[in-house]
C-alpha cells in the first residue's frame, strides 16, 4: 500500500526525467500553504539552475505532462517555479478506503528488506531501585522495538541489567559487614542457604550508603574490587549471594516495568556474557588488540592522528588519543563495564546474528559507546554502520536540571506512576469522566491516562532534546498531551457504539466537504511519518501525527455530522471514516506504547 506523497512523487519524477532532469530531484512534500495546494515539488528550481535553464519555465514543461494524472484535480506553477498539486476527490476517497481496510498496518508501509534488529534499552542496574533517570530509556527504547516490528523488522527487547561490576562488590562488602551473610562469606562450595539473607528493601538501604563510603574510606573500596574481582573469578559463596541479590532484585525491575507497559524479550544482564569472557579475552590477546596500560589491559582504539587535549592534575594540557582506549580488563583484575558490553556483542552475534544493534541510553554515555563499537568492529564482533547509539536528553526540573524531588534526591520510577495515576485519578473527577464506572474499571482508566501522560509527555519532545517534567500540564484532557488523545479514541469509540444502536452500518467513502479532505490527507500521512520515525530512530514523529490526526478528526466531527448525517450514503461514509481515524489513532498510541481505554 503506497502514500499518495509516494505515489505523487513518482508521478513527478517520471515528469522531470522526461524534461531530461533527474527525477530525484522531483521531490514532493506537503504543500506550505494547504489553502493552495495538498502537495508541492519545488525542484524545478535546483534543476533549473544546474540546466542554466529559467525554473519557471521548466516548471511549466512538468505541469504541462502532469494535466492529463487523473489523480490530480490540478497541477498549478506559483512564485520562480513551485509546481502546486491538488488531488482529486475520488483518489482521496480510494486512498482513505485502503487505510480504512488496512487492519494490521492502518495504511502504513512495511521495509523492502526486513532485519534481525536488537535494541539495547532501560538498563537499570540490579540492586538499585528504578528511578525517574531510567524513564526515557525505557520509554523510548519500547517506542523503538514496537515501531521496527511494526515495520516488519524481526525485533528482540533486550533490558540488559548492570549486575555483574563494581556495585556487586560494594554490596557483599556491605553486607558481609552487617553480619547477616556469614554462611556465604566461607571459602569452599558450600552448600549455600536457599533463602536470601536480604530483602529489596535491604538493597536500596545498603547501596547509597556502601557507595557513599566507598568515596571516603579506601579499605573499604579496596575490599570491594577484590570482592568484585572475586565474585567475576567465580567465588562459589559470593555467586550464591549474588543470585540472591539478583532474584530479589528482578521482581522489583518486573513490578515497575509491568507498571509502565515496557516489555522485553531478553532479560540479560552483564552477568550473561561472562561465560565468554575467556573467549574473548584470548581472542583480543591473539590477535595483538589487547595490551598492557600501567598495570591494566586495555584495546586502543583511537584511528592514527586522532587526538584530543586533555588536561593533567598539575594544569599541563597534553595531546592524548581520542577516543581514550577501551579498559578491559582493570588494575584489580576485574572486567569493566567495555568489558562486558563488549562480549555482549559477541554474544549477540552467536546467539542472534543481528543486522543491526540499537543501544538506547543516556547522551552523557556517547563516548563510551564509540569506545566499545570501535573496538567491537576492529575484533570483528560487528560491521562498521552495525552498532548504533541513541542518546537522548535529560528530564528536567523547573531549574532547567536533570529531575529531583522537592527534597534533592531522585525520584523512584515507583513513586512518579503512584503520583501520576492519583494526579490522573484527580483530573478525572474534576472532568466528570467515569464518575459511573465501577471503581476497578475506574482505576485501571486512571492508571492509562497517567501512563499515557508520562510516555506522551516524553514521546512528542525529539529523543535527543531535554525537556521540562510539569505533571500538571502533562495531565490535562486540553492541548498536546497523552490524556486528550485518550479522549478522542474514547469519543469515536461511543460514536461507533451510538451508531451500531441505531443500527448506522459504514459505507463507501465519498469525500466533498473541505474537513473531509483534510481528514483523508491526514489518514494517508500515516505512512510517511512511521517512515520517517523509523529511519530517524525518532518516535516523535509519530507522536506529531497522532496529535494531528485527532485535530483533525476534531474539526471534520464539527464540521460534518455523523449520525445526523442529510442521508445514508453519507453517514455511511463519514463512520467509514471514524472508525479509520480510531484504528490509525490505536495503532499510533500503541507505537508509542500506551493503551486505550473503551470509555471514560
Amino acid at each position: 500500500m503506497t502514500d499518495l506523497r509516494t505515489v505523487l512523487g513518482e508521478a513527478v519524477g517520471a515528469a522531470f526525467a522526461a524534461e531530461g532532469v533527474a527525477p530525484e530531484l522531483a521531490r514532493v512534500t506537503p504543500s506550505d500553504r494547504p489553502d493552495l495546494a495538498d502537495f508541492q515539488s519545488n525542484g524545478a528550481l535546483a534543476a533549473a539552475k544546474a540546466l542554466k535553464a529559467n525554473p519557471r519555465e521548466l516548471a511549466g514543461r512538468v505541469a504541462e505532462r502532469l494535466q492529463g494524472d487523473d489523480r490530480l484535480a490540478s497541477v498549478e506553477v506559483a512564485g520562480p517555479g513551485f509546481i502546486n498539486l491538488k488531488v482529486a476527490e475520488a483518489t482521496l476517497a480510494a486512498r482513505a478506503a485502503e487505510v480504512a481496510e488496512d487492519r494490521d498496518h492502518a495504511g502504513a508501509s512495511l521495509v523492502a528488506a526486513p532485519r534481525k534488529v536488537v535494541i539495547d534499552y532501560a538498563g537499570p542496574n540490579v540492586a538499585k531501585p528504578m528511578h525517574v533517570g531510567h524513564l526515557r530509556s525505557s520509554i523510548i527504547g519500547e517506542s523503538l522495538k514496537r515501531l521496527f516490528r511494526f515495520r516488519g523488522d524481526r525485533v528482540w527487547g533486550d533490558a540488559h541489567f548492570g549486575d555483574w561490576g563494581f556495585q556487586m562488590g560494594l554490596l557483599i562488602v556491605a553486607v558481609a559487614d552487617e553480619g547477616e551473610a556469614d554462611a556465604f562469606m566461607a571459602e569452599g562450595d558450600g552448600p549455600f542457604p536457599a533463602e536470601s539473607p536480604v530483602t529489596l528493601e535491604d538493597l536500596e538501604r545498603l547501596y547509597p550508603a556502601a557507595a557513599a563510603r566507598a568515596k571516603e574510606d579506601t579499605d573499604f573500596r579496596d575490599r570491594a574490587r577484590k570482592a568484585t574481582a572475586e565474585l567475576q573469578a567465580g567465588r562459589a559463596g559470593y555467586r550464591a549471594l549474588w543470585r540472591h541479590m539478583h532474584d530479589v532484585s528482578m521482581r522489583g525491575l518486573q513490578r515497575e516495568f509491568g507498571a509502565l507497559g515496557v516489555t522485553f524479550d531478553l532479560w540479560n544482564g552483564e552477568s550473561d556474557a561472562d561465560p565468554l569472557m575467556p573467549e574473548m579475552i584470548a581472542h583480543l590477546e591473539a590477535t595483538g588488540l589487547l595490551v598492557e596500560d600501567d598495570g591494566a589491559r586495555v584495546v586502543h582504539v583511537a584511528r592514527p592522528g586522532e587526538t584530543r587535549k586533555k588536561k593533567l592534575a598539575d594544569g599541563s594540557v597534553i595531546e592524548a588519543p581520542s577516543p581514550p582506549p577501551l579498559l578491559v580488563i582493570s588494575s584489580e583484575g576485574s572486567a569493566m563495564y567495555g568489558t562486558t558490553d563488549l562480549a555482549t556483542i559477541l554474544d549477540r552475534r552467536k546467539a542472534i546474528d543481528p543486522d543491526l544493534i540499537l543501544y538506547v541510553v543516556d547522551e552523557r554515555q556517547a563516548e563510551h559507546f564509540e569506545q566499545v563499537f570501535r573496538a567491537s568492529c576492529l575484533a570483528g564482533y560487528a560491521a562498521e554502520g552495525s552498532l548504533e547509539h541513541l542518546g537522548f536528553g535529560t528530564m528536567n526540573g523547573p531549574d532547567g536540571k536533570p529531575f529531583k524531588t522537592r527534597a534533592g534526591g531522585v525520584l523512584k520510577l515507583h513513586d512518579l506512576i503512584s503520583m501520576a495515576t492519583d494526579k490522573a485519578q484527580e483530573r478525572l473527577r474534576e472532568a466528570k469522566l467515569g464518575a459511573d464506572l465501577p471503581e476497578a474499571e475506574f482505576d485501571d482508566i486512571a492508571r492509562k491516562v497517567a501512563v499515557a501522560a508520562l510516555k506522551f509527555a516524553d514521546l512528542s519532545n525529539s529523543r535527543t532534546t531535554s525537556y521540562v517534567f510539569d505533571l500538571d500540564r502533562f495531565m490535562s484532557f486540553e492541548g498536546k498531551t497523552g490524556p486528550y488523545l485518550l479522549y478522542q479514541a474514547v469519543r469515536i469509540k461511543s460514536l461507533l457504539r451510538k451508531a451500531a444502536d441505531q443500527g448506522a452500518a459504514a459505507g463507501p467513502v465519498v469525500i466533498a466537504e473541505p474537513a473531509e479532505r483534510d481528514l483523508a490527507l491526514t489518514l494517508d500521512a500515516f505512512s510517511q511519518a512511521v517512515a520517517e520515525a523509523y529511519d530517524k530512530r525518532m518516535p516523535h514523529l509519530i507522536s506529531e501525527h497522532a496529535y494531528r490526526l485527532a485535530q483533525s478528526f476534531s474539526k471534520f466531527y464539527a464540521a460534518c455530522p455523523v449520525l445526523a448525517a442529510p442521508d445514508d450514503a453519507t453517514r455511511g461514509s463519514r463512520l467509514t471514516l471514524s472508525k479509520a481515524v480510531l484504528d490509525q489513532l490505536e495503532r499510533a498510541l500503541d507505537l508509542l506504547g500506551i493503551d486505550t481505554p473503551e470509555r471514560m
